[in-house]
């Protein structure tokens, strides 16, 4: 009869069942979001749209299970009032970090430093932001130990604290595009007006799409910020050092396309220099190694002279 009575107890408890209705709540939103994140994988093809209503939908149940949670408890938290204060400060300080990192997830929501997609440089890894965590951002990194604007495989997530600590490099923001150059060296004697138009054709013909795009886009940033309208179309400025001509091909490239386009741009120009050889030639280093002097040594006194 006792046993019953403490059951019957445990059961009409008012605190008990509210834990259990808050436990119960947040197994079925979990449950919801399960299956509605499975649909959208399933029915939505686009991988940028897919990705924002599945974030969207999370954050919607996080939301929720929050909303649920005070509703229900938060009637009941005065007697625990005086113990939270004086433990705010302790569980504030031990998770400083995990704080910060969140004030830096609303900094990224709200204040446009990256969204997902993006090329950037966060905490000193360079790659792409494939995921926005409320604690942490995930990076697909590249370069590192692989040349170029490539993928080198290691995922990296990065606190979200990080927008706080050190600057944060947007490659692909408002402004999609890069400038880039490649450095060409001609030899001195060269028809060197040849020169200048054949890097002017190359440029032309690789990266000659971008411009549009580019000019739009940098027309926005114009209004939006105290910055000079700068060059978008490609340039060619020539330096004379001690061992050649060189000349300099600036140009404005897709953020990710850095590394196709200088094998487009270089593919081109040697092409037409084989073309031009009696007109133009490409330098490089010689080394020459000069054939040292003979040396006449002859010996005075007489062979075999006791030394004095």
């Amino acid at each position: 009869m006792n046993a019953l009575k403490t059951v019957t107890d445990l059961v009409n408890n008012s605190t008990l069942q509210s834990v259990a209705f808050v436990v119960l709540a947040i197994i079925v939103v979990a449950i919801v979001i399960r299956l509605l994140r499975r649909a959208i994988q399933s029915h939505v093809a686009d991988n940028d749209l897919r990705y924002r209503v599945s974030k969207l939908v999370s954050v919607i149940g996080y939301g929720l299970v929050v909303v649920i949670i005070i509703a229900v408890v938060g009637g009941r938290m005065s007697g625990f009032t005086v113990a939270l204060g004086a433990a705010s400060a302790g569980i504030a300080f031990a998770l400083q970090e995990v704080i910060a990192s969140f004030a830096g997830w609303l900094a990224v929501a709200f204040g446009g430093f990256y969204k997902v997609g993006d090329r950037v440089q966060l905490g000193g890894i360079k790659g792409d932001v494939i995921d926005i965590g409320f604690i942490r951002t995930t990076i697909m990194e590249i370069g590192s130990w692989v040349n170029g604007d490539l993928y080198n495989g290691r995922i990296v997530r990065v606190a979200n604290s990080f927008v706080f600590k050190e600057p944060v490099f947007n490659y692909s923001g408002e402004f999609p595009f890069v400038w880039d150059e490649i450095v060409v060296p001609i030899k001195y004697g060269s028809d060197y007006d040849l020169a200048r138009s054949i890097l002017d054709a190359a440029a032309a013909e690789v990266v000659g799409g971008y411009l549009e795009g580019a000019r739009v886009h940098w027309s926005a940033l114009v209004k939006n910020y105290r910055i000079e309208d700068a060059r978008i179309e490609p340039m060619v400025t020539l330096v004379a050092n001690d061992n050649w001509v060189e000349f300099t091909l600036r140009y404005v490239v897709e953020h990710r396309a850095r590394r196709i386009t200088k094998d487009k741009l270089f593919t081109h120009i040697l092409r037409a220099v084989d073309n031009n050889k009696g007109r133009i030639g490409m330098a490089s280093t010689t080394v020459q190694l000069v054939e040292p002097p003979t040396f006449d040594v002859r010996l005075s006194g007489v062979v075999g002279a006791a030394p004095r």
